[in-house]
């Protein structure tokens, strides 16, 4: 784990920086690859900020508290992050549970009376209905799915388009040529 501390308006303490190198290497127990972390210490009169920004395989996760006591700071916003990764990786099991179900509805249905085919990969088809809607209302509709893309018809052109989540976190949207 890659950890950076900057402290800000404030006189760099060793205690306080091995303290939350301490607090955010234990979310490295809910993670199995490399994370980079970036921690801010700020004071502002009595305002004590604690900023933590994790980058986890190209997904941020970020957490911002603030409270009397940079300590106290350094802990809620660590719980604050705690949750969030927990819930990532929620997510990405039940991604992986729900691929998993699929690889295997996938081998048994290209498994033809001769048996599986190792030189010719089996093509599946899956009707979909393409409901009518505007890129923008694809947009929430991809969000609130598991799925990494949502094909539809766009209600402006009358043309089939797919949505679909980007490695960087952006959409993309693809758009048939004229």
């Amino acid at each position: 784990m890659d950890i950076t501390v900057t402290f800000r308006h404030m006189e760099p303490t060793e205690s306080l920086r091995t303290y939350a190198e301490e607090k955010v290497s234990k979310i490295n127990k809910y993670l199995d690859f490399p994370v980079e972390a970036h921690i801010v210490l700020t004071v502002e009169k009595f305002r004590h900020v604690a900023d933590v920004t994790l980058s986890l395989n190209g997904t941020m996760v970020k957490g911002v508290e603030e409270t009397e006591d940079m300590y106290s700071a350094i802990d809620q916003v660590m719980d604050k992050i705690e949750i969030q990764v927990k819930r990532l990786r929620s997510k990405e099991r039940s991604r992986r549970v729900d691929s998993k179900k699929g690889d295997d509805a996938l081998e048994t249905e290209t498994e033809g009376p001769s048996g599986p085919s190792a030189e010719e990969p089996g093509i599946m088809v899956e009707k979909l209905d393409a409901k009518p809607m505007d890129p923008e209302e694809a947009a929430m509709q991809l969000n609130m799915m598991s799925q990494d893309f949502l094909v539809f018809r766009n209600s402006r052109s009358r043309e089939i388009n797919v949505l679909y989540k980007r490695r960087d976190g952006n959409l993309g949207l693809i758009e048939p040529s004229a």
